[in-house]
């Protein structure tokens, strides 16, 4: 691997500690990725969070979709929801992955979180992973009154190709008119199948994420008819970075890493959205790659999580307790 000068000291000591991740052997990196979540979620404390698992219709003949659903205990409904979605390249990881973000929020923000489990690819390709995050948003929309939520400050997110699906669902409730989505937060967004931005012509080698895996990463979720980056079938849902008309959004957090493959396409997006109206957060971290947030006690990874929480505080309108 090569080496980046200006990589963060602190995760610098940590990289080579890193598993590798090689999406050409999936069954490997699903259970490389497995082990690595196992070890950061053995101490994982609960404590002053209640978690249990909603099951929500899938969208026509889709199977049930499995909700990892966490409030704050002591609440006083209603309250926001984030709907969160997972990351690992659309093919590999699980909602319990997501656990340690979901208990901060529902612990620092007093926020619900609807935590999706969706089928992987490429056993199940587009439209299939994006049509269980929608259910769930719906289904959350719809029984906001028996969860305790408010359904006028729902928020989407997701990290990495979970941040792509966010994206994809937000557009999708936009044109479909149904689920009025209040933020939508955006943490190392998946979104250009076509992979022709300078970060991701430059970065074939990185930690964590490399532009190999994001090739094998499209083709997975894109499935056998897919003819490549030029095929003009492919979604707006599936790929965000392809739509034209980003109007009508709501406001966006964004969020990218330094020596990360996807960072110039969250830029631009980021970008896109400006340009069409929409009220943009943008953060790119020096020093930092796709998956340094892993590394939590890096000072740069504790200043992005707390950029993201009051982010998302304000996007949803809630007064910090210290105001």
């Amino acid at each position: 691997m090569p080496t980046f000068p200006t990589l963060d000291p602190e995760l610098a000591a940590a990289v080579t500690m890193l598993p590798k991740i090689d999406f050409a052997d999936l069954p490997a990196a699903r259970a490389t990725f497995d082990a690595l979540i196992g070890t950061l979620l053995r101490d994982l404390s609960f404590d002053g969070v209640r978690l249990r698992e909603v099951t929500v219709p899938g969208l026509g003949n889709d199977p049930d979709v499995t909700i990892r659903f966490f409030t704050p205990d002591n609440i006083v409904c209603p309250i926001p929801v984030l709907l969160w979605i997972h990351g690992g390249g659309f093919a590999i990881g699980t909602a319990a992955s997501s656990d340690p973000f979901c208990v901060e929020v529902a612990r620092e923000l007093g926020f619900a979180v609807a935590n999706v489990e969706y089928r992987l690819a490429p056993e199940t390709p587009f439209p299939g992973p994006l049509s269980d995050c929608y259910a769930a948003l719906t289904y959350v929309h719809a029984h906001a009154d028996e969860l305790g939520i408010d359904p006028t400050r729902i928020a989407v997110g997701g990290q990495s190709a979970g941040g792509g699906l966010a994206a994809g669902i937000v557009l999708k409730a936009r044109d479909e008119g149904i689920v009025p989505v209040a933020f939508q937060l955006l943490e190392v967004p998946e979104l250009d199948d076509r992979l022709t931005t300078h970060s991701m012509t430059t970065f074939v080698d990185t930690p964590a994420w490399s532009r190999p895996n994001a090739i094998l990463s499209w083709r997975h979720y894109l499935g056998e008819s897919y003819s490549g980056p030029s095929d003009p079938n492919v979604s707006i849902y599936a790929a965000p970075a392809r739509a034209t008309d980003l109007r009508g959004l709501p406001p966006t957090y964004v969020c990218t890493m330094e020596f990360d493959p996807l960072r110039d396409e969250g830029i631009e997006y980021a970008l896109q959205l400006l340009r069409a109206g929409i009220s943009v957060e943008l953060h790119s971290y020096p020093g930092t790659f796709h998956g340094s947030s892993l590394v939590a006690t890096a000072e740069v990874s504790r200043r992005a999580s707390a950029e993201a929480l009051d982010a998302l505080r304000r996007g949803l309108r809630v007064v910090s307790p210290e105001s």
